[in-house]
This record gives C-alpha cells, sequence and structure tokens, in this order.
C-alpha cells in the first residue's frame, strides 16, 4: 500500500530493552547514520547500573533516546515520539516518558507469560487495553530476525543478537534514513567474523523492508538536514571531546602529555581513547587506585609533562589530599571530574551535578583550585582546554567538571582548526641568575623548572613554604602570607578569563543562570517561553572558579534569579553567600538530566506569581 509521507523539523526517538539487547549500539548507529545525513542532534544513553542484571527485569533495563532535527538542538528531547521496547520491562519502565499519542514498536514475542512476570505485568498490555491512548504496533522481531538470518547457520543464542539491527532497520525506515552507514560500519567491525556482519545486515534490511511493505506502517517521516555553520564536523560523546581536548593541549603547548587515572564510570573512556594515540607521544597510566593516579601525574607535572588525571565523584575525594599537594607544589595539573550520583558508590551510571561543593572547597586547610564546567558534549574539548591553559599560565591544578549525561551524550562537533585555539604557556625557566623556586611572575605564578636543570636544583613536598625561597617554613606570619597568596593568584584568574554575557534582555523580571549540563535545558524552555510571550534571560557559567568578575553586576539588574541544577542547590548556596542574591533553585536528584518543560513550568510559575 501507498505510504503517506509526513515531515517534521525534529523527532524524538527512545530504543529500550534488557541490557543484553544492543540498545546502545541501536542508538549509537542511529546517531551517527543522522549526523553524517547532516541533521542537528542530541543524546541521551541511559543504563542499568547493574552489570549483569537478570534478563527481563526492570533494573536490567537499558535506552538509548536521541533527538534529531533540521534545526538547533539542544537537548536529547523531553518525550519521545516513539518508543520501540524489546521486552515488557521496557515498556514498564519508559511508557511513563511517552508523549500523549505517541508510537509504540513493541517486539511481541518478548511478551510472554515469564517476561509479563517479571516486569509485573498481571496481563499483557499489548492486549488488555492499557495501550489505547497510544499508537500500537506490534512486530514480531525475534522470529522475523530468526528467519532473516536462518541461512547462516547462527547458533540461536547468536541469531538472536541480531534483533537490534532489526529494529534499527524498521527506524530507518521510518525516518528515511539511509543503511549505508551502518553496513559499512557492520563490515568493518565484524571484518574477522564475515557471517557476523552479514547476519546483522540481513537483519538490518529486513527490518527496513519490514516497514516498506507491512500494511500496519502507513506513515513515514522525513527529517531534513539542518542549516549548520560551514566547516568539518564529527559526531562526538563528551568523553571523545574530552580526550581529543587533551591531546590538543599537548600538541598546542608542544609539551608531551601524560594521564595517569583508575577506572571510574562514567570517566574511563577518557582514558581508553587516549591510550590509542600513542603516535602522538601520549603516555597513558592505568594505576592501582586514585590516590596513585594523581600522584603519578602530579610527578610527570613536575617532570615537565602537561599532566591530567581523570576520575569521578569518589575518585575526587580519594584524591583530596593530592590536590592539596599539587596547590602547594603549585605545579600544572587538570583533573577531569566526571560527575555521577553519589554519596559514596550511589547511582555509578547516573548523572548528578553534586560535586561542585567538593570542587571548589573539598580539600583541608585553605587549599584555592580554579574550576571550570562544560556545557555539552561537543564544549568539553574547548573547556578542558581551557583547564590546561590556565594550569600552565598560572601553575596551578585546576579542576574541570562534566558529569555522566554529558559523558555520554553526543552531538555534531565542527572540528576547529589548530589557529583558532588559544596559546598554551608551555615554557620552562632556564636562567640561573636569580632564581628562587618560589619567586613570582605578574601572574603570580611561580617557575617551572625540568627537573636536573643545572643550577636550578629545588625541592617540592606537601609542607609549606618559605616566600620567595621555597624552603620549608613552620613560620606562622609566612603560613597566612602564603595562604592569601596562593589565594589572590586564583582570584586573579578572572582578569583572564571572558566576561558573563547574558542571553536576552541586560536587565529584567528573571535571570536563569545555569551551569554544565543543565545549558541545553535552559536554553530550549527559554526558547518555548519566548515564543510564549514571556521575556526571559539567561546566563549560563562554565567559570566557576573564580567566577567572571561583572557577575555580581549582572545579577544585581535583575529582580529574580532562577537557578536549576542537578543537586540540592550548591550554585545557589554560593551565589547567594558571595553576592547577597535572593537566588531561587530549582533542584533535581533523580539521576536524570531536567525536562525543558521542568525549567519552563518554574519560570511561569515565578513570573506569573510576583510575590513569589
Amino acid at each position: 500500500m501507498e505510504k503517506t509521507v509526513e515531515v517534521l523539523k525534529s523527532a524524538t526517538i527512545r530504543f529500550a530493552g534488557d541490557s543484553g539487547d544492543g540498545m546502545q549500539i541501536a542508538g549509537s548507529r542511529f546517531t551517527d547514520t543522522s549526523a553524517q545525513f547532516g541533521n542537528d542532534l542530541n543524546t541521551f544513553p541511559d543504563y542499568p547500573a547493574e552489570i549483569r542484571a537478570p534478563a527481563g527485569t526492570l533494573f536490567g533495563v537499558s535506552g538509548f533516546q536521541i533527538q534529531f532535527a533540521s534545526r538547533d538542538v539542544f537537548t536529547p528531547g523531553d518525550e519521545p515520539d516513539v518508543l520501540i521496547v524489546m521486552n515488557p520491562a521496557a515498556l514498564k519502565v519508559n511508557l511513563k516518558d511517552l508523549k500523549p499519542s505517541g508510537t509504540i514498536i513493541a517486539n511481541e514475542d518478548a511478551f510472554n507469560e515469564k517476561n509479563l512476570q517479571l516486569a509485573g505485568y498481571s496481563s499483557n498490555p499489548l492486549e488488555d487495553g492499557t495501550l489505547t491512548a497510544y499508537k500500537l504496533l506490534k512486530v514480531p522481531i525475534t522470529r522475523a530476525t530468526n528467519n532473516a538470518v536462518k541461512e547462516l547457520g547462527l547458533t540461536a543464542k547468536d541469531a538472536n543478537r541480531c534483533k537490534n539491527f532489526y529494529a534499527l532497520g524498521l527506524t530507518y525506515w521510518l525516518y528515511d534514513r539511509p543503511l549505508e552507514v551502518t553496513i559499512q560500519w557492520l563490515e568493518e567491525k565484524f571484518s574477522k567474523k564475515p557471517v557476523i556482519a552479514q547476519a546483522n545486515i540481513n537483519a538490518l534490511k529486513a527490518g527496513y523492508y519490514f516497514g516498506e511493505t507491512a500494511e500496519i506502517f502507513t506513515t513515514r517521516y522525513k527529517v531534513k538536514p539542518a542549516n549548520l555553520p560551514k566547516g568539518i564536523y564529527k559526531n562526538i560523546t563528551g568523553n571523545n571531546a574530552t580526550a581529543l581536548g587533551i591531546l590538543a593541549a599537548s600538541l598546542k603547548s608542544g609539551l608531551p602529555l601524560f594521564l595517569g587515572s583508575y577506572p571510574i564510570t562514567p570517566a574511563s573512556e577518557i582514558l581508553q581513547d587516549l591510550s590509542s594515540y600513542k603516535n602522538f607521544g601520549v603516555k597513558t597510566f592505568q594505576a592501582e587506585d586514585e590516590i596513585a593516579a594523581i600522584c603519578a601525574a602530579i610527578g610527570a607535572s613536575f617532570g615537565g609533562s602537561l599532566a591530567f588525571t581523570s576520575t569521578s565523584g569518589p575518585g575526587m575525594a580519594l584524591k583530596s589530599e593530592a590536590i592539596g599537594l599539587a596547590v602547594m607544589t603549585e605545579l600544572p595539573l587538570v583533573i577531569a571530574d566526571i560527575q555521577r550520583g553519589g554519596p559514596s558508590t550511589g547511582l555509578p551510571t547516573k548523572t548528578e551535578q553534586a560535586d561542585l561543593f567538593q570542587a571548589i572547597m573539598g580539600r583541608n586547610g585553605e587549599c584555592p583550585v580554579p574550576v571550570v564546567a562544560a556545557s555539552s558534549p561537543a564544549d568539553c574539548f574547548m573547556m578542558i582546554f581551557e583547564a590546561a591553559r590556565i594550569a600552565c599560565k598560572f601553575m596551578t591544578p585546576v579542576i574541570f567538571l562534566s558529569d555522566g549525561y554529558i559523558a555520554n551524550g553526543a552531538e555534531p562537533w565542527r572540528i576547529p582548526h589548530e589557529s583558532e585555539l588559544p596559546k598554551i604557556e608551555g615554557d620552562f625557566w632556564t636562567k640561573t641568575d636569580g632564581f628562587q623556586p618560589y619567586m613570582r611572575d605578574e601572574f603570580l605564578a611561580r617557575p617551572w623548572v625540568k627537573p636536573g636543570t643545572p643550577g636550578l636544583e629545588h625541592r617540592i613536598g606537601g609542607l609549606e613554604k618559605q616566600h620567595i625561597t621555597g624552603n620549608v617554613s613552620y613560620d606562622t606570619a609566612n603560613h597566612e602570607f602564603m595562604v592569601k597568596l596562593r589565594a589572590e593568584k586564583v582570584k586573579n584568574i578572572e582578569n583572564h578569563i571572558p566576561l558573563a554575557e547574558v542571553e536576552g534582555d541586560k536587565e529584567g523580571e528573571l535571570l536563569i543562570i545555569g551551569w554544565g549540563s543543565t545549558y541545553g535545558s535552559i536554553t530550549t524552555a527559554r526558547e518555548r517561553l519566548l515564543e510564549k510571550g514571556y521575556n526571559v534571560s539567561r546566563l549560563h557559567l562554565k567559570y566557576l572558579n573564580p567566577f567572571p568578575k561583572n557577575l555580581g553586576e549582572v545579577m544585581s539588574k535583575f529582580n529574580k534569579v532562577l537557578v536549576p541544577e542537578l543537586n540540592l542547590g550548591q550554585l545557589r548556596k554560593i551565589l547567594r553567600a558571595e553576592y547577597l542574591v535572593d537566588a531561587i533553585g530549582l533542584n533535581k536528584v533523580q539521576g536524570r538530566p531536567f525536562k525543558a518543560s521542568e525549567i519552563e513550568k518554574k519560570v511561569i510559575e515565578l513570573l506569573e506569581n510576583k510575590n513569589n
């Protein structure tokens, strides 16, 4: 039958199934295909915390959501238009998020008695009228996949593993995506296992042509390419961008790169990615623990390398004393904290912004450290690069904040030309005349000296240093002087970072201030509010210690300041303390990012209730 074609500006889909159903692969392939097609996009992979949760259980459900569009996209979408579910548990977990009257594509073969019981269903929702509010499309994905690959002689287990590509092929047909990008990927991925490659290709094509021929599908959709600025683009996750930003900082500075790290979700990919760049002289060290990782990085910095360490919240806690050592020795070092739900082990696979207090204040003594934060997956490249620039210019450790949502999410990234990147100071002190280990330049930075340079021998360590000489000092007045000097050095960074820039009116009723991964949700919410006639301004902070030096002045021009955060109000409390502004919090600690609609609702509430 002839299919109706509907042109959309954007679409949001979610793949959901068991952690072994390959939903992350299906989502990633759809993402790469859409990126090469020319759409702007944003993704949200949602992993189960259990490594091997029992199949069919609610806590073993894995999901991948993507919004792709012919216009700018800042979030993975509030609600999916289409939900592809591979079993009852996936339906149970994800149905609450589906858009009213949205489409469900369900693998009807998995809705058997055992799986229904594991998901807590007393009857089959595909048959009992539970889903009448949605457009339900029942597809025999498991059987159709087995039929597509049976000629290849696979085991039942291997054949079943191909069903994610059947679902992907069907989704490609639904949204008019080409198959060639995925076929090429499969041929390269399984070049040593051509039978597996062919099985997945057969399943992919079978799903696509099922959509073409099955009469249950009456409409397909087109989402045209976006009008992106000219350039060379790469689809990139936050962790990929962080690794590339670290590499670019090394190449731009001319300094050898060292990363000392201990694997921890969701930061591990940074170590994995960088380990593949040995041809650029990159040295990666997988340490036995977090303390060894950062101490090795400090040693590498002392030895003249551009040094990094990557971790998440629990690892930051373990690294805290060593960060203090880097502050005391005044060596450049970048600590990348990819935040996750806490405290303790917390929610390893879920996102949170709750390490801000830890980053700014979480060390013993007066121990100031500059802090920067990325706002999106692509922005990780520039902000980790900026962290390295600050570290080298001011001879200080710098903390870079990302989180699980940014780290695992993806978006198109325009690859910058080398000339677009700022200079990174990477010069070593070599003059012997008048040298003192803790002498200061105009930035209050001490000299960076490679060990073994004749005439420049000196010692470092965690004991307090005497001003200028760097000798160990227990003098109380000197200690207070050095504490204030290190604080002044960090404070002076405000003169070398951009001023806070408001998007929208520079004064008015309401300013939304965000940081980190709330960027996309705030931006989308503001766009919707403007369309509805609400005048609201936005400011997103990337420099959190020190703040841009005009921040207080900017906030004073608005009657209300709203601070959405994925914590219980950490930035809000700092702003209230620093600037005595009566900031209002919008807080969420559920392991998931804000929906734009949540911010939109709060803004309308504040604007329509002037006394609130």
